[in-house]
């Protein structure tokens, strides 16, 4: 079976771990936690972070941090994987799904500047939703596939209606808009290790940003909110959300072979992109000569997603269709979804993920390739 997004442990993944359980470090304090924290602050050029057990618990995380409630709602794409929608929801805190742009595939800023000039107003510089008398305190955008929205454009927005700014990255580690890494322009941002993803530590997150205070905060609530270093006192309710040394020891292997999994991504996109524009009514994500994404998970659109998704996959090319849009989950059907056209529905009726793992071979590529064409003869 050719993986869709498989890992890729070629550096020194078991050198790390291996130590780990020798020393018996291997829980949620060590040299690795701390090491693969740094890597990933410096990386994203922000001043700290904190490795967490899931992407899904860093969103909770923050959310948590910003003290949002069931009288809240909190702006989200309609397209995303599901974690952010259920980070959202573990708050008791109500979504508001925006509609995605046909194009990039991001949420629409267009549709966002509408609502938000509509349907909301300001009171004593906050933002409230003018039909349910909540408060809308978060934007949550999510940079879909490693693709980044206009983000000029949507800090403005958020600035002018009182929002702030929580990045879901979760699938960016490696995404730059005009220079500056995908999760430094929110308060917080959030990246996810999962299995699939550009680098993996089997299941993993990190919550970035510049905000001291924050970050010690999210240290605290992520180990139990224990207060004394020897006895068993805790300040306030905590979460058991840290990373642990082993699976980070994994991390700091993998972010050493960031640089090259990031140039094979650029050489598989451009390969695909070669060989399948032209071929049919296929076509590509769109991306802003201000984006350099890492492209996580090569996308393409087709009307005949059905026929190609059936081709690769009898043949054993591990391929995907697009997330379901929340708005059509019954979980959250009843949530405000704010669209034009319902252009979720569109993109996920056409979009399909193709194999893309960071070490697959160039012949594969081109049965990928090769295989995608034939259904299109």
């Amino acid at each position: 079976m050719l993986l869709l997004s498989g890992p890729n442990m070629g550096g020194n993944e078991l050198k790390y771990v291996t130590e780990c359980i020798e020393t018996g470090w291997v829980s949620s304090v060590g040299s690795y936690v701390d090491k693969f924290e740094k890597m990933s602050a410096e990386f994203a050029g922000t001043k700290y972070a904190v490795a967490t057990s899931s992407g899904t618990t860093a969103l909770h995380i923050c959310l948590i941090l910003m003290g949002i409630t069931q009288d809240d709602m909190v702006i989200v794409p309609n397209i995303t994987f599901i974690a952010t929608l259920n980070a959202v929801k573990y708050t008791g805190a109500s979504p508001i799904l925006i509609d995605t742009d046909a194009a990039n595939w991001q949420m629409d800023l267009n549709i966002l500047e509408e609502f938000l000039n509509k349907e909301t107003e300001q009171r004593n510089g906050v933002c409230y939703h003018k039909a349910t008398g909540k408060r809308v305190p978060i934007i949550m955008p999510v940079h879909v596939l490693g693709n980044i929205c206009d983000m000029d454009r949507l800090l403005a927005i958020a600035q002018k209606n009182n929002l702030i700014v929580i990045e879901d990255s979760t699938e960016a580690l490696g995404s730059y808009y005009k220079g500056k890494h995908a999760g430094s322009f929110g308060l917080m941002g959030t990246f996810s290790y999962n299995g699939n993803k550009i680098i993996t530590t089997g299941g993993g997150g990190m919550i970035v940003t510049n905000d001291e205070a924050l970050a010690k905060k999210a240290k605290h609530l992520t180990t139990q909110a224990k207060s004394d270093p020897f006895e068993y006192i805790h300040d306030e309710i905590g979460y058991n959300y840290r990373l642990v040394n082993v699976a980070a020891a994994m991390g700091v292997a993998q972010m050493e072979q960031l640089p090259g999994f990031l140039e094979r991504k650029k050489e598989i996109i451009a390969f695909y992109k070669k060989e399948l524009t032209g071929v049919g009514d296929i076509t590509f994500q769109e991306v802003s000569d201000d984006v350099k994404p890492n492209w996580w998970l090569p996308t393409i659109f087709t009307a005949k997603q059905k026929e190609v998704l059936k081709a690769l996959n009898d043949d054993k090319m591990q391929s995907r269709p697009f997330w379901v849009p929340m708005n059509q989950l019954r979980m959250f059907a009843n949530d405000t979804y704010i669209n034009n056209d319902d252009r979720s529905n569109y993109v996920y009726q056409h979009c399909l993920s193709i194999p893309c793992s960071t070490n697959i071979t160039d012949a594969e590529l081109q049965g990928v390739a090769d295989k995608i064409k034939s259904v299109f003869n």
